[in-house]
């Protein structure tokens, strides 16, 4: 299966919903007039910037690897999860604004029971898109069609929104609860803008991914070898869909090259297993010293000067600092 292929059609099917939709509710916001409906409408129009952005994001990050770009170009797919919260948060901001005046300034709203089975239709079609485009993404590790999927779902929310807001109008004949609505979309508009935004920050600055980190240690810790005496300095970078791994192992001092680069080479197939996705390892060899025998069950070691004492456990608190473990001050004395 060619995943980059398979990440851009999705992404295509995602804008050419989007097309269709916004003019549906356009359409809804021409018989209604409402003030919710146009909010719902207006945040569809982002859903065509955004859904066409992400399709661009994916075909190139999607491309290989090149002499400006050595780690690839995964991390456009960040790029377009901030743009897309961005553009979410400027027409939170505006729909804000227009529903306080529309609050102030109230009108009629027309024909509520078309616009309900318009947007109905819409909220409909966006939660079974969204849902595909969320299932898809996370099977395919691509953050650019998850978030694409979060906000259809989102979307959706809006959309049933205004249906209650129509509905109360039709019922009451109370136009507030029009413009109330829409005031209320432009506040959980905005936040979820911000939220998007805040993720892609995150990972364009290579914030760590505390649930990946564990699971590589994890992995390291199930199939732990004797002569992986000690892990430490442990980086884990997503670039779009791809991993980049970075460690150092303590390792027999007397081994071979050929031994070292054999015990290497089990470490990375060991992880590209577990992840269905590109890894890239960079592991550095550390020969072990004395201090680490304590530590140490090597079977048979010939230069052996303290007896083995005690394991440790790595996990996600000891295996990312940048020091060689040792045993804690009690151990020691008893040593």
């Amino acid at each position: 299966m060619n995943i980059a292929k398979t990440k851009s059609q999705f992404g295509l099917i995602s804008l050419l919903v989007s097309i269709g939709l916004v003019g549906i509710k356009f359409y809804a916001y021409y018989l209604t007039a409402s003030q919710a409906v146009l909010t719902d409408a207006l945040e569809s129009i982002i859903n065509v910037f955004t859904s066409g952005f992400a399709l661009y994001s994916l075909y190139l990050a999607g491309q290989p690897k090149d002499e400006n770009h050595p780690y690839g170009h995964g991390k456009i797919e960040y790029l377009s999860v901030g743009f897309e919260g961005a553009l979410i948060l400027i027409a939170g901001v505006y729909i804000f604004y227009s529903a306080t005046l529309a609050l102030l300034h109230p009108h009629a709203v027309a024909r509520p029971d078309w616009g309900m089975a318009l947007l109905g239709f819409t909220a409909l079609v966006n939660l079974g898109t969204g849902f595909m485009l969320i299932r898809s993404g996370k099977r395919l590790s691509s953050v650019a069609l998850v978030g694409d999927g979060q906000h259809l779902y989102l979307d959706a929310l809006s959309t049933l929104i205004s249906c209650v807001a129509l509905v109360l109008v039709a019922v009451t004949g109370n136009v507030l609860f029009d413009a109330g609505a829409a005031l209320g979309l432009g506040i959980f508009i905005v936040v979820n803008g911000y939220r998007m935004v805040r993720r892609s920050v995150s990972a364009l600055m290579d914030e760590a991914d505390a649930t990946v980190v564990r699971d590589v240690i994890a992995e390291l810790q199930r199939y732990r070898q004797p002569a992986w005496i000690d892990v430490h300095n442990l980086r884990v970078l997503r670039y779009g869909a791809d991993l980049h791994i970075d460690c150092h192992i303590q390792m027999p001092y007397y081994f071979s090259l050929e031994e070292t680069h054999t015990e290497l080479n089990k470490i990375e197939h060991l992880i590209r297993q577990r992840f269905d996705v590109e890894v890239e390892m960079f592991v550095h060899a550390d020969p072990c010293t004395f201090a680490a025998c304590s530590l140490c069950h090597m079977p048979n070691c010939p230069v052996r000067q303290h007896p083995f004492a005690q394991e440790v456990t790595w996990t996600l608190g000891n295996a990312v600092k940048n020091e060689r473990h040792h045993l804690t001050p009690e151990l020691e004395e008893k040593q």
